[in-house]
């Protein structure tokens, strides 16, 4: 969040002076797409960095210049995630960092139980069934990242976290009828919880917006900030921050909760999909 605002304001201040990216670099003597990574977020800028740039803009005021460089020194700060990045997936700790400063998550999943509900044995089977080959070592540790994520949810100012499953997700039977009985009773408990609410899209309904893909939507309560939409692949993992695209999304979330069973069929689903692997 802190890089996102930070990337923001340089880009805003360098169109303001009506320089290039290019012409910035060459003032600065950097390679030429030193500010073109540093505004899309691929470099995280040294205070230094910013400094100089300042200093390029024009920018004389000393509260805006400290208030630039103490949000540089903030963004570098690292995440509890920091000492998993070996195993994780590109751009996943970008998201990781999005998630805890949400206010509010909308995840639309196609096939499986979101990664802020599962439980840990659910988790394990979905990791050793991926599309990667991984040691035992790096799947525990992917594991205990997808747990401690689920933090998140027991924070006084926790996000509203809004999940709609297709119906496959649920009887998908992931680890074995013990494990899934015990997933889909964490989503029965979830469900009851405020700030929380499931729905499930039924295979009654056809085709509908969520068949192209799952994907999240990451929202902020700071004023200005724009949502972000977060997909994974196998190729790598992919981020929106457009706001006509970002749009795209969100409205085809709001479609699926028009088609989705309300939360409370939708709860009754999910304890007859449960009672079905006793």
């Amino acid at each position: 969040m802190r890089r996102r605002q930070l990337v923001a304001e340089l880009k805003r201040l360098r169109e303001a002076a009506q320089m290039t990216q290019e012409e910035v670099a060459d003032r600065l003597d950097w390679h030429h797409t030193k500010v073109f990574r540093i505004e899309t977020g691929r470099t995280g800028p040294h205070p230094n960095d910013v400094r100089v740039m300042l200093d390029v803009y024009g920018v004389s005021d000393s509260e805006q210049r400290e208030a630039l460089v103490q949000l540089a020194k903030e963004a570098r700060k690292r995440g509890w995630w920091y000492s998993y990045r070996d195993v994780l997936p590109s751009r996943y700790e970008f998201f990781i960092g999005l998630e805890q400063e949400a206010a509010s998550i909308r995840t639309f999943e196609l096939a499986v139980v979101p990664g802020l509900l599962q439980t840990e044995n659910y988790a394990r089977a979905l990791v050793r069934g991926g599309p990667l080959e991984l040691t035992a070592e790096d799947v525990q540790r992917r594991v205990e990242v997808r747990m401690s994520r689920q933090q998140i949810l027991t924070t006084a100012n926790r996000p509203q976290l809004w999940v709609i499953l297709d119906e496959a997700a649920i009887r998908r039977t992931v680890g074995g009828p013990d494990v899934m009985r015990e997933q889909l009773e964490k989503l029965i408990d979830a469900s009851e919880q405020a700030r929380t609410t499931i729905q499930v899209v039924p295979y009654s309904v056809g085709a509908h917006p969520g068949t192209a893909g799952s994907f999240i939507v990451v929202g902020f309560a700071e004023p200005g900030e724009i949502d972000v939409v977060y997909m994974e692949t196998i190729g790598g993992n992919l981020s929106v921050d457009k706001t006509e695209e970002v749009q795209h999304y969100a409205t085809a979330f709001d479609h699926l909760r028009a088609v989705a069973l309300s939360p409370d069929d939708s709860r009754a689903m999910l304890f007859e999909a449960a009672n079905m692997l006793r």
